[in-house]
């Protein structure tokens, strides 16, 4: 078979949310005009960005991590104004707090949501009927939503196909080389078979758990990163659940959520949802690994342990379960803090590794990048087609 060649302002690795919305961004504000944008998935939007809780975080989650809750309330509103077609705001978010093993209590939450100027109130007593009340000492409504991954994929599409990016899906990179003068040279294979060249002056490597699997000159991260199997069930959930959201905090607990994409509710817990880990290293290719695992369902574990503090769960009926890889950063392990990480590779100029712990992370990535100065090539080419 033949190798296609390009040359390109930009080429971003990785058709989730963030390598979707960074080639929309560097199109429409910045002004390169040639990107091609790789995904090896036959769609956009179908791993990470699928497969998660669906939360559009607004600080709750991280009375331990005071600058990513701050994040969270700067982003949520934003997020909200630029995709109210993804964003599920018709249901009652709960924040309930156990009495045992919790690293907050009532009070301290109550004081952290105040300090982050986030909205707080008792909930009202059916609403705290809910749970069990020998083992959650306050129960709050907070502000909080979900959103729908197809909404933000149909989204992206259309953005990219307007902007004239290039979108090659069922594509795997495997090597990013220097190139002649200021260029990066960005080899990858079709799922056909076919070989692809992209010469470009910028790379952005948004792969999420596949950061680090590419060979040539890159260099990895250096910032350290874990990998985790993860499982997200999605449940029907009996009419007391149907339109509320619960998260019980701070430990080894659980949220369940709306999932919009699917009309259930996903049921995660911090003991059961991840199922095995390992440090990331180049050659332990964590798709592959995820494609090879087994995914035996830990849904009846949790269950039985959610239900002991919200009895109604019990009838709740198990429908199918996500799983994925989840990348987290070593150093925010202890406090559960869930910043951006972008590193610039000074080995290889013009190249960009991002990665974000949360979908509203999104606007810390974009301001990173509007420090950045970006220099257009010219109209975009596909060179040649040989072989």
């Amino acid at each position: 078979m033949g190798t296609e060649q390009y040359d390109a302002d930009a080429v971003i690795i990785g058709g989730g949310f963030y390598g979707a919305a960074i080639a929309i961004y560097l199109a429409k504000q910045r002004g390169l005009r040639r990107i091609v944008l790789f995904e090896r998935e036959a769609a956009l939007l179908q791993h990470a960005s699928y497969n998660n809780q669906a939360r559009v975080h607004n600080g709750y989650h991280y009375p331990r991590s005071f600058t990513t809750a701050y994040r969270s309330r700067i982003n949520l509103p934003r997020f909200v104004r630029d995709w109210p077609q993804a964003v599920k705001q018709d249901f009652t978010k709960l924040y309930a707090i156990a009495r045992r093993n919790s690293k907050v209590t009532a009070r301290q939450f109550e004081r952290f949501c105040r300090d982050i100027g986030a909205s707080i109130a008792t909930a009202d007593k059916a609403q705290r009927e809910l749970f069990e009340s020998r083992l959650i000492e306050n129960v709050f409504i907070v502000q909080e939503y979900a959103f729908d991954t197809t909404r933000l994929a149909e989204w992206a599409l259309a953005e990219l196909s307007d902007l004239g990016v290039e979108l090659r899906c069922e594509v795997q990179v495997a090597n990013i080389f220097r190139g002649a003068g200021s260029s990066l040279r960005v080899e990858a294979e079709s799922r056909r078979g076919e070989g692809i060249t992209c010469t470009s002056r910028y790379v952005f490597n948004c792969t999420y758990s596949g950061l680090n699997q590419f060979g040539g000159d890159f260099p990895g991260t250096s910032t350290r990163l874990k990998q985790e199997i993860t499982e997200m069930p999605l449940m029907q959930v009996p009419p007391a659940l149907r339109d509320i959201g619960v998260t019980v905090m701070d430990g080894p607990f659980f949220s369940m959520m709306p999932f919009p994409a699917r009309c259930l509710h996903t049921l995660s817990h911090v003991r059961y949802t991840p199922h095995l880990n390992w440090s990331d290293v180049r050659g332990i290719d964590p798709y592959q690994r995820l494609e090879q695992y087994a995914r035996a369902s830990r849904v009846d574990r949790m269950v039985r342990d959610v239900g002991r503090y919200l009895p109604a769960v019990l009838d709740a009926r198990h429908i199918d379960s996500l799983f994925e890889v989840k990348t987290v950063l070593v150093k925010n392990e202890g406090d559960d803090g869930r910043p951006i990480l972008f590193e610039r590779h000074a080995e290889l100029p013009g190249c960009y590794s991002v990665l974000g712990g949360k979908i509203d992370n999104i606007y810390d990535v974009l301001e990173k990048l509007d420090a950045e100065v970006f220099e257009p090539r010219g109209s975009f080419m596909l060179r040649s087609s040989n072989g």
